[in-house]
This record gives C-alpha cells, sequence and structure tokens, in this order.
C-alpha cells in the first residue's frame, strides 16, 4: 500500500476539525442559582431514597418467596452458654 502519509491521517484529522467546531459553538452554561442547586439536590435525593425504599421492598419480596418457594427455614444458632 503506497498510500502517502497525510491520507493515512486525514481521517483523524477530519474527525478533530468536526468535534473542535462543534465544542466552538455551543454556548456557555448559563449561571447557577444556588437556590435552583439545592432544590434541584433535594430533589434528586429525594427521588434516590424514594428508589432505594422501594428496592429494598421487593427484595424482601424475593427472599420471602424463595423462602416459601424453597422451604428453607430460618436457623437460629443457640446461643452457647460456658458451664
Amino acid at each position: 500500500m503506497n498510500a502517502p502519509k497525510l491520507w493515512k491521517w486525514m481521517p483523524a484529522l477530519l474527525v478533530c476539525g468536526a468535534v473542535g467546531l462543534a465544542y466552538a459553538k455551543l454556548p456557555p452554561p448559563p449561571p447557577v442559582d444556588p437556590e435552583k442547586a439545592a432544590e434541584a439536590k433535594a430533589k434528586a435525593a429525594d427521588a434516590t431514597k424514594k428508589a432505594r425504599e422501594l428496592e429494598e421492598k421487593y427484595m424482601d419480596r424475593a427472599v420471602e418467596r424463595y423462602k416459601k418457594e424453597k422451604g428453607v427455614k430460618s436457623a437460629v444458632a443457640p446461643i452457647a452458654t460456658k458451664k
């Protein structure tokens, strides 16, 4: 393959140029309002908490169903006493 070195690098150069132009045209992000940021953070934390509670509920249901179907009985180890 006797292609000139420039043609081997051309696709990479075109991609770099396109990414550079796309990035240059992006507007600067708007200033962040501290109150809105705190509100959004609180909403995200609340949503995460609700999702975790739901996940725990479904995990408990799955464990109970598994125990019921497999006939697994919870075995509590007797407390060893010293004599």
